[in-house]
């Protein structure tokens, strides 16, 4: 398997950005998740589970480190107050390196959401991903078949499939040393509409009911690096091999 994309998503449940290459660092890829908005009075990060207009906005990662966000219509959001306007609730953008409670929702019942029970889940330290074993998240164009890949917002996208056979195994990928630790588990977030695509129930559905309600794997990362597209994924590198 090959690297056909790479992406990362500098804020929380907002579009990402396409790049050639990215460092690799023990967060994840080098600006990625390390931002999230915030609800101001209910302190919880606000992710496209509960607020689907999240995905109708973009991120993008700048030269000074900081980050700009780009709402529907294509003006550049000055500040929480054009946020919260937006987002019509007092909101606030946090960093990764501020110390933010990592607490999220997510509603019990896909399929009747509106009258669901929400559950409050407790993300872990670091960048604002949602699953302990995953810093950098894999799925094969194999895997997704049809759907289109923004759906599931993996950081890399590779030509071919068989990614489910590297669960608990190494890899290298570029100059990096992944561990593949975890299936990841597929909740409301892929069914819900972005730009050019519809509101598909039928995603999670057939999810559900052929792959165990997983989909694209997630790994900690052994050693730093640089990928790149185009690079091979290795399994079962030597110690040596990069």
């Amino acid at each position: 398997m090959r690297v056909a994309e790479l992406w990362r998503y500098p804020v929380k449940s907002l579009q990402g950005e396409r790049v050639d290459a990215a460092a690799v660092g023990a967060e994840g890829l080098e600006g990625d998740r390390r931002w999230a908005i915030y609800d101001a009075d209910t302190g919880l990060g606000l992710t496209a589970r509960r607020v689907p207009q999240l995905l109708f906005a973009s991120a993008a990662l700048q030269q000074d480190g900081g980050v700009r966000i780009t709402l529907p219509g294509g003006a550049t959001a000055a500040g929480d107050d054009a946020l919260s306007a937006w987002l019509g609730r007092r909101v606030v953008l946090r960093s990764a390196a501020g110390g933010a409670d990592r607490l999220y929702e997510s509603p019990v019942d896909a399929e009747h959401e509106a009258t669901s029970p929400w559950l409050a889940f407790q993300g872990p330290p670091g960048a604002f991903h949602d699953t302990v074993g995953a810093r950098v998240s894999l799925v094969s164009t194999a895997t997704i078949g049809a759907w289109d890949r923004r759906r599931f917002r993996a950081n890399v996208l590779l030509e071919g499939g068989g990614e489910d056979a590297l669960l608990g195994r190494r890899v290298a990928l570029g100059d990096a040393i992944l561990e593949v630790e975890v299936p990841l588990e597929r909740c409301v977030m892929v069914t819900r509409p972005q730009p050019g695509l519809d509101r598909d129930l039928t995603v999670l559905r057939e999810i559900a009911r052929d792959r165990a309600a997983c989909l694209a794997i997630g790994a900690l990362v052994a050693r730093p690096g640089r990928v790149h597209v185009g690079a091979e994924l290795i399994a079962d590198p030597e110690a040596d091999e990069p």
